[in-house]
């Protein structure tokens, strides 16, 4: 009887250790589940609209564009258009029905000045597309353009813009040492140049690479950026392309715009380093025609990515040269410090 009482004792002492342990399970249970709540509540599966140019611009989004089609590769969702104008672009950002965009460097800084400032600058996408080419051999440096005729594309345009600035620092004065003759656009450039003997003409990527292609007899005697870059001085580096975003889509979803930031970078770079999937995921995406083009003129595109301190320090003197040859090619007036975005 006594053994009995024991055993009886024993277990009642041991039934609170065992409610202990059960409350200490369902706490850890219920702290976990928690957790998983609020990791699932961070989530942020928001579907970016998402535009770009049908040219260097936006040849860095074609494994993304891949990627996004294929289901799979992409920590962000995008509805993704590729257009072929400016002007497709800048009514959707203004009124607020496209999220992210890549555009040329100016058009940054005009879509900030007439959207009241509500809109940031995330990543330098492309840097110079810019080449002189000749019929000849006889340019071996920016001084050899002294007293030459040079065609060239997109008169009051950046084209314009930066030819001007590497004459004026190699010591050219553009009205009076060179004559330059603008075209409306590449298209005309590449028809001036194939049909003129001894022709001297600036074209860009992807227009320069078609060119070469057909016209064997010329060669690229300059590289613009490579010109800029002497010129500007160190960390300014000539850029032409950037992607935009509205602050408002920026503050709303952090998440997403650090996600598209990475899916980007891993694009453009499957785009450079794999330059076979690159190039046919650029034909997929409809940039451009064909592989073989697509081949030739990624490495000329010189497609990148450049976030942070370094990206700010080289549109400003970008922007900065733009202003200075024409106010109104950057919208009347420089942007404030806020259109540079950091994560």
């Amino acid at each position: 009887m006594k053994k009995i009482i024991a055993l009886a004792l024993a277990l009642l002492m041991l039934l609170p250790l065992c409610a202990c342990s059960e409350k200490k399970d369902e706490t850890k249970t219920d702290e976990k589940a928690a957790v998983q709540g609020e990791k699932a509540e961070s989530v942020d599966n928001t579907t970016v609209r998402l535009k770009a140019l049908t040219g260097p611009t936006g040849m860095g989004l074609a494994t993304l564009i891949h990627n996004q089609k294929a289901g799979s590769g992409n920590k962000a969702n995008y509805e993704i258009d590729l257009v072929t104008s400016p002007d497709q672009i800048t009514g959707p950002v203004i009124g607020n029905l496209c999220d992210i965009a890549a555009v040329p460097i100016n058009l940054a800084a005009i879509l900030y000045q007439k959207s009241g400032g509500k809109i940031q600058i995330l990543c330098a996408n492309t840097l110079g597309v810019l080449y002189m080419v000749e019929n000849g051999n006889s340019i071996k440096s920016v001084s050899d353009l002294k007293g030459k005729t040079i065609y060239a594309p997109n008169p009051g345009s950046t084209p314009e813009y930066i030819l001007r600035y590497v004459l004026k620092e190699n010591g050219i004065d553009p009205d009076k040492d060179v004559k330059l003759e603008f075209l409306a656009g590449g298209d005309e450039v590449a028809a001036k140049l194939a049909t003129t003997k001894g022709a001297i003409g600036m074209l860009p990527e992807p227009k320069k690479s078609a060119f070469l292609d057909k016209n064997t007899s010329f060669r690229v005697c300059l590289d613009m950026t490579e010109e800029w870059n002497k010129v500007a001085g160190s960390g300014n580096t000539l850029i032409q392309g950037v992607f935009i975003a509205r602050k408002e889509f920026i503050e709303q979803h952090p998440q997403v715009i650090k996600n598209f930031l990475d899916d980007y970078n891993a694009s453009q770079k499957n785009v450079n380093t794999s330059l076979t999937a690159g190039a046919k995921h650029v034909v997929e995406a409809k940039i451009l025609p064909s592989e073989i083009l697509a081949k030739k003129a990624i490495p000329g595109c010189n497609i990148t990515f450049i976030e942070g301190k370094e990206m700010k320090a080289a549109v400003e003197k970008c922007l900065q040269v733009l202003f200075d040859a024409d106010t109104k090619s950057v919208g009347g007036k420089l942007p404030s410090e806020d259109i540079y975005y950091a994560r």
